[in-house]
């Protein structure tokens, strides 16, 4: 019988990234972990291999997208307590984390998550960074059966959690209605034929109504963030496997404050906090269900 083993799968923009968040020294990985894995960019960003090599997790070079390292994004948070609690003496499954965004790229015409961007590779930071994410993603999600099967292990997904669109809210309502959707739905079902399941899908809803009002005197930002809001809840209803991730569940979130307690002061970007206590949540779900 293969060992199983967790496998948490993070995709989007910046707050997949943990954009403008740095870590300080006590807290980045730098001895890579014993239990926690990932895909660091040196080896893996490429659409000509044909093999992945994981290595142990650290918090620099494991975004296998924009170069932004050493910051409190969710994959950061969640592989160190993951292994504070197998160090801690709790039965957990090692865990291999997939982290890919971009800041300010979306799913729709033009953008680096879209289906028809041109397929291109050229890694840097963000502003120079360009790569067609759609099918990079496809092609190391593609990789990843084998790369189980040769390391004698049987994966369990611990979700993909999809944190962007953002960048979509700057199209129009009649774009977003016409394509929003059938994008989503395509690109989720082209990301489980290429890992050959169904896997559950976490959609992080936004809340960010503060910047859209600063951005947008007119109001269409906060109208297509909430038109978007309401597509992914369609997609919780029509999926089994689809559910939606709702941040205005952290205890400290309030309501009527600049940032809800929850961003930075740029009121786009969540604080470490959050991003943390978002780690800790997805464990807590982890551990509860497998009891």
């Amino acid at each position: 019988m293969k060992k199983k083993v967790s496998v948490f799968l993070l995709f989007g923009q910046s707050n997949a990234v943990g954009h403008n968040i740095p870590m300080k020294e006590e807290d980045k990985i730098i001895k890579p972990l014993k239990n926690v894995f990932g895909l660091h960019r040196d080896k893996n960003q490429s659409f000509d291999n044909s093999e992945l090599f994981w290595s142990g997790y650290t918090s620099g070079g494991m975004n296998l997208a924009e170069e932004q390292d050493d910051t409190y994004s969710v994959a950061n948070c969640l592989a160190g307590c993951w292994q504070d609690e197998i160090d801690n003496g709790r039965d957990l499954p090692d865990l291999y984390i997939v982290q890919i965004a971009i800041g300010a790229q979306g799913i729709s015409e033009g953008q680096m998550w879209n289906p028809d961007y041109e397929k291109k590779l050229i890694p840097g930071k963000k502003g120079t960074v360009d790569i067609s994410l759609y099918p990079y993603t496809l092609h190391i999600l593609s990789l990843m059966q084998k790369s189980f099967d040769d390391l004698g292990v049987e994966p369990d997904y611990v979700g993909l959690h999809w944190r962007g669109g953002e960048q979509d809210w700057l199209y129009s309502q009649e774009y977003l209605e016409n394509k929003i959707q059938e994008l989503y739905e395509n690109m989720f079902g082209d990301f489980y034929c290429a890992i050959g399941q169904k896997v559950p899908v976490i959609l992080h809803r936004f809340v960010a109504k503060d910047y859209c009002i600063e951005k947008d005197s007119t109001g269409q930002l906060l109208q297509n963030s909430c038109y978007i809001n309401h597509v992914f809840e369609k997609m919780e209803r029509n999926h089994s496997n689809i559910s939606v991730f709702d941040v205005r569940k952290a205890p400290f979130y309030t309501e009527n404050i600049r940032g809800n307690g929850i961003f930075i002061e740029d009121v786009a970007h969540f604080t470490p906090d959050t991003n943390r206590w978002v780690a800790e949540e997805i464990l807590k779900e982890y551990i509860d269900k497998s009891r």
